[in-house]
Order: C-alpha cells, then structure tokens, then sequence
C-alpha cells in the first residue's frame, strides 16, 4: 500500500485505528476452545467486526510464535483472511545483521517463501542501516522503525543525551537518509505525545504508528493535535481495549462497539487537526 492510498483510505473511512490482534489464547472465550484453530476464529470475528472502523491490523508476532507450527499457522491465515483494503503489519520488531534481516525480510514480505506477505514490519534501529535496509530491498514494502516508546524502560536508553539531543531524535534524523516518508514510519507511544510537536518538526511528512491509546492510558485528543499532520500522519493502534473489551460470546460485538466509538472520535480530529 502506498502512501497516497493509505491516506485515502483513512479520509474515505474517516478513520486512522489500527487494531492490534495481540491474540493470547489464554485470554479468548473459553468457548472457542472447541474450535480446531481457536487462535483464528477468534481473529476471524475480530476482523469481521471492526473491518468497517479500522484502516489496518498489526498482528503481535510474539503472541502467534509462542505457540509454535500452530501459532506460525494462525498467523498466516489470518494476514490472508485480512480484506487487502487494509495496511497490515507484522510487529515482530526485528533488526539484525545485514544476512539475518534479509531473511527477516523474506519471512514476512515473501509469500513464495513464508506464505506470508504483510505490508510492513517494525524493526529495531540499534543495530544501524544494515539492519534495516535489507527490509527496504522488498517493493512496496514499509519499515515502522522504533524511536520512542511507551514502556517505562524507554529511558534507559532512547533518551540520552548525545550531542544535545536525545538518542531517539538521532535515530529519527539518521534513518531518514535510507527511506523517504513513502517507506518508512516510526513507533512512538501515545504516553509521549507532549513531545509530538517537537518530533514533528524532525520528521513533518512521515508517518507515526502510535501504540498507547486505550488499556495504556494515553490521549487520542493529545496524539492527534500533537501529531497529526497535513496527510493525517497517523495510524494509532489500539489492542487489548478493543479485541478484549467483552469476554463472552459476544465479544465481537463489544469490539465493533469500541472500535466504532474510537473510529468516531477519530472522525472529529481529522476534522478539526488534519489541516
């Protein structure tokens, strides 16, 4: 998906809600458990759900690897059971040496190879350009890069202070030499959107996945005064607050319910900040 058309999707559904399919099987209704893939149904009426609100769906790797072949299984079948009008992302926040992220890259962009075939990866910068690059070999394809997150640990590190800025801003400024706005977005949590206007000075263009938002705590209002820009700019995710918002066999309709609700909300901001 391009840039252009991501932002017309996101102008034609007035809406810019990514939902993240953090899938813990631990967690789904115990009633899905007698289906042969629960782990997929569950995705299933997640997406059928929440299709019409959302612009796209970032699956959380680490919930589908946790359960082996069949989680691999689950993963794949539901990238596929995605309506292709929406961005897909796998959140596996890779980034290794240059050979590594290249298979990487291929376990997620190729589907001749993994059977998977997402839009976009996020990936971890620390390891410099030729951890990244190789993901940006594949056409089309987008980087999320991370840069400053909503954990408590983000300040061990993303905020020192290196030649009078923080080591986030280096990592947004530096990797703009590998990618222009058309191939690269950057993770920054909601919990941080009083530095949003200043972040928006380094990258004006590019756009910013913003987890958060929901169970987390963080604003909407604030993430999208703050951060949006002429083009939206946004994708906000929101995971637990919508899949998990009922635990019954209606489950699906409390996540359209939350999902239509921040879609909403969402509509009144592009309204009045996408300017």
């Amino acid at each position: 998906m391009t840039y252009e058309a991501l932002f017309e999707s996101i102008c034609r559904k007035k809406s810019y809600l990514c939902v993240g399919l953090d899938t813990d099987i631990r967690k789904i209704p115990a009633h899905l458990l007698k289906e042969k893939d629960p782990v997929f149904e569950f995705n299933r009426q997640i997406i059928d759900a929440t299709a019409d609100f959302c612009v796209s769906y970032k699956p959380n790797t680490a919930f589908y690897e946790a359960l082996g072949p069949k989680g691999w299984e689950s993963l794949q079948k539901t990238v596929e059971y995605i309506p292709k009008t929406h961005f897909t992302i796998a959140d596996a926040k890779r980034g290794d040496i240059g050979n590594t992220s290249g298979l990487y890259a291929r376990t997620f962009f190729d589907p001749a190879s993994s059977g998977m075939d997402f839009d976009a990866v996020t990936v971890a910068p620390y390891m410099g350009s030729d951890s990244v690059k190789p993901f940006l070999e594949f056409e089309n394809k987008w980087v999320i890069l991370l840069a400053l997150t909503s954990n408590s640990g983000s300040n061990d590190f993303q905020r020192l202070d290196s030649e009078g800025a923080s080591l986030y801003e280096h990592v947004l400024r530096t990797s703009q030499t590998w990618a222009g706005p058309d191939r690269m977005m950057y993770v920054l949590g909601a919990t941080q959107a009083s530095e949003f206007q200043k972040i928006r000075t380094v990258i004006p263009e590019h756009f910013m996945l913003v987890p958060g938002v929901g169970a987390q705590g963080g604003s909407l209002e604030e993430v999208s005064k703050y951060g949006m820009n002429a083009h939206c700019g946004l994708l906000v995710n929101a995971s637990r607050s919508i899949i998990y918002a009922g635990n019954d066999k209606d489950f699906a309709l409390k996540a359209k319910e939350e999902a239509s609700g921040m879609q909403q909300e969402m509509e009144i901001y592009l309204d009045r900040y996408c300017k």
